[in-house]
């Protein structure tokens, strides 16, 4: 091979001294965010693998025995269920409501518009939104936004107890235990009055259309007639178990006349309090007050209760992510041939045909980064758990993020089993981040 000439040789060495330079230059440029990765990023990961390795004080080398806690925890299985369920349904209700939000927009006139309200929980920290859910989740209706609508419909189609709180007193008359029925303790003959003294109803519970109590009248041979009143004079005054001048009746109290266990007869209190019992045979009765008098008002769902706080932290989720899913869906929607469209509206093509044959299949891309991205983020998930899980039900909403804080800082104080989860949370989430990067190279390819 003959040898280069010299004046080949002096022409390319200023090339390699400016590529070499070049290089420099770039290493130069790029060392202060290696360094920044290193200490951020590598340093903590390896650490974090190291302190794994050892027990909670740090000072006696375990090997896998962190690992192998974790299997055996049922706690940490707890969190492992609660995160399995994550993973399969957040991504897979927001990558679908994105795609019908997305395809609906596209047909609404006010779109824009529709999207900027869609993603404006996006610009809400997860930290405002856990508070803004906890106060919406709020047990009692006064204060929970969804338990206000619930118990509004609900009183809408069902009549509340008259008097949840009422109660009889004790040894005039009437027995049962709380809540009720109540019954009187004697039995009662057609003819013979009965009065039923009731307390514990606050004056502002007693409806304004009640009229002061009547003394109970007299029957015929065949009813029972008798009086529903709050026994309980203002200033005190009066004898317990007798109808006293002030007191009140409680009208829409339901009474019951019963007999041989089977209800004979029933009735509804007046304004006064008054009911009677007409056409009953000879023989003896119980008289009884209903439990549904005095059924505790409905209060809604409990939200936070162990069955419900999962899906009710994966609903504020959804509030806050929606509107991501919808504009990246759209960008991609907005990418797809109209002449394919149009082409398959023309050969009579319905619009659920389009949209299955056509828009999702071209659309496979987008959704799949969509879902994947999802995936990385649902696994990482802490702040909407940590804040929205009361206390008490902390443990049944726990994910491997909030797990693995708990028993690091949260009271545990196993650093060792806390390192343990962290790594194994690592290696969950980096096969979807392996997959998002080589399916973004392909596309960019």
């Amino acid at each position: 091979m003959a040898d280069t000439p010299p004046t080949a040789r002096a022409a390319a060495d200023p090339r390699r001294r400016a590529r070499r330079r070049q290089r420099r230059l770039a290493v130069l440029f790029v060392l202060p965010a290696l360094l920044l990765l290193g200490a951020l990023v590598v340093y903590p990961v390896v650490f974090s693998f190291v302190r794994s390795l050892f027990d909670a004080s740090g000072d006696r080398f375990v090997g896998a025995g962190n690992y192998a806690a974790i299997v055996q925890d049922p706690a940490t299985l707890k969190a492992i269920r609660n995160s399995t369920i994550w993973v399969v349904v957040a991504p897979t209700l927001l990558t679908g409501l994105g795609l019908v939000l997305a395809v609906l927009t596209e047909k609404v006139r006010w779109a824009t518009a529709f999207k900027l309200v869609l993603f404006l929980p996006m610009a809400v920290s997860f930290l405002a939104a856990g508070i803004i859910f906890r106060l919406a989740y709020e047990q009692n209706p006064d204060r929970g936004v969804l338990n206000a609508v619930a118990v509004g419909i609900h009183d809408t189609f069902e009549d509340a107890a008259a008097y949840p709180t009422a109660r009889p007193r004790e040894g005039h008359g009437l027995a049962g235990g709380a809540g009720g029925p109540y019954s009187t303790e004697k039995p009662v003959r057609p003819g013979e009055p009965v009065s039923l003294g009731l307390v514990g109803v606050a004056p502002d519970a007693v409806p304004a259309a009640a009229a002061g109590a009547a003394a109970p009248p007299t029957a015929g041979a065949d009813t029972i007639a008798g009086v529903v009143y709050l026994d309980f004079a203002p200033g005190g005054a009066g004898t317990p178990g007798t109808v006293d001048p002030g007191e009140k009746g409680l009208p829409g109290m339901t009474v019951e006349a019963v007999r041989d266990g089977k209800v004979a007869a029933t009735a509804t209190a007046g304004a006064d309090g008054s009911f009677r019992f007409t056409g009953l045979a000879a023989g003896e009765y119980t008289v009884r007050l209903p439990a549904a008098n005095f059924a505790a008002p409905y209060q809604g769902v409990n939200w936070l209760g162990p069955a419900l706080v999962t899906p009710a932290i994966i609903g504020a989720y959804l509030w806050v992510w929606t509107g991501f899913a919808m504009v990246l869906i759209g960008a991609g929607l907005a990418t797809i041939p109209r002449d394919a469209l149009e082409a398959a509206r023309m050969d009579g093509a319905t619009e659920g045909q389009i949209f299955r044959k056509i828009t999702v299949p071209l659309l496979a891309p987008v959704l799949t980064v969509v879902f994947v991205t999802l995936v990385i983020n649902v696994m990482k998930v802490f702040d909407l758990v940590y804040i929205i899980a009361p206390g008490p039900v902390q443990e049944e909403a726990n994910v491997l993020a909030t797990r693995m804080w708990l028993v690091s800082f949260g009271g545990g104080n196993d650093q060792g089993l806390g390192s343990a989860l962290s790594i194994v949370l690592l290696l969950l989430v980096v096969p979807a981040m392996v997959f998002n990067i080589r399916r973004f190279r392909r596309s960019g390819t």
